[in-house]
């Protein structure tokens, strides 16, 4: 089974609309998707990205992922709280969850929270509501996300994302492909299962 590098920060307005989508539409292609968060504000600054001073292009950002929300069928109340996550802890949480294998539960609810029950994400509030329901302990699991470990995974996956060229979240690599953005999803996974028009293209050639 081709598999499908998913490269995405906590508190990316754009990510909740992939992390809703990804799994069923994974499956529907038999693709295999590994989660990677990563921090994105590292990656934005080296870019001179600072969308949190950019008005108009926020105003923009939510409006348009209530649209795209609405096309296809993810759920959607209001623009969350953002900037969130001051941090990081939230996605420090992330790589103890990925390095214990409840990555994808804990994101999927971490996202719904955020964006669906109005929860700042890191909070101790927000991260009692996501970890109890996985079985988690909060204050072991906040231990574990503090430690060495969690920020040097978090690097290195920030480090990975770089070499792939990403400059924002989220993003899809398939064999060292990438593809930016909620609205690339489709084609990534058309890539990675062998049906991309370029591929057909070039294989009929």
């Amino acid at each position: 089974m081709k598999q499908l590098d998913f490269f995405y920060f906590f508190g990316s307005g754009y990510a909740y609309l992939s992390v809703m989508r990804i799994d069923g539409m994974a499956k529907q292609s038999g693709v295999a998707v590994r989660w990677r968060p990563f921090n994105v504000r590292t990656v934005m600054a080296e870019n001179n990205i600072a969308l949190s001073t950019q008005a108009a292009k926020v105003k923009y950002m939510w409006r348009d992922v209530e649209r795209r929300a609405a096309t296809h069928g993810v759920p959607y109340v209001r623009a969350p709280f953002w900037p969130t996550d001051p941090d990081l802890l939230a996605n420090r949480v992330a790589m103890v969850a990925a390095e214990e294998g409840w990555c994808e539960a804990y994101s999927v609810a971490s996202f719904r929270a955020w964006y669906l029950e109005g929860m700042e994400l890191g909070s101790r509030a927000h991260l009692e509501h996501v970890l109890s329901p996985l079985g988690q302990h909060i204050d072991d699991v906040i231990a574990k996300a503090d430690g060495r470990l969690a920020h040097e995974r978090l690097k290195a996956e920030t480090d990975a994302a770089r070499s792939y060229g990403i400059f924002g979240s989220p993003a899809f690599v398939v064999d060292g492909e990438t593809f930016w953005g909620d609205d690339r999803l489709e084609e990534a996974l058309a890539w990675a299962a062998g049906r991309h028009d370029l591929q057909t293209l070039n294989h009929d050639g």
